[in-house]
């Protein structure tokens, strides 16, 4: 049972990338999911959750109108889409099973880095 989160690299300031999250030994089907990331010398964060129904709750002002994240339940994973990325943003992002969208990560997978610099 475990969770495996991809798709970090390095990327230009302004540009985009799309990390996935897939669910092996157990069906993502109808548990929240969250991201999560933490920066060099900070804590961790939560940044958005999406609903076993689909909604999705932001954890913080910053990744709204440039995160959006998404459920493919027939794939067994979650994306988080991120547009217009800023160096702010360099962290390593892990996603977690989150009860409820509460912020109240359960079960988590490994992370995946992003770094933003040009």
């Amino acid at each position: 049972v475990q969770l495996q989160a991809s798709g970090g690299g390095l990327v230009q300031p302004g540009g985009s990338l799309k990390l996935s999250c897939v669910a092996s030994g157990f069906t993502l089907n109808y548990y929240a999911i969250g991201w999560f990331r933490q920066a060099p010398g900070k804590e961790r964060e939560g940044i958005l959750c999406i609903s076993g129904s689909g909604a999705d709750t932001y954890y913080i002002d910053s990744a709204k109108g440039r995160f959006t994240i998404a459920r493919d339940d027939a794939k067994n994973s979650v994306f988080l889409y991120m547009n217009n990325l800023k160096p702010d943003d360099t962290a390593v992002y892990y996603c977690a099973t989150d009860p409820q969208c509460h912020r109240n990560p359960v079960l988590w997978g490994q992370g995946t880095l992003v770094t933003v610099s040009s």
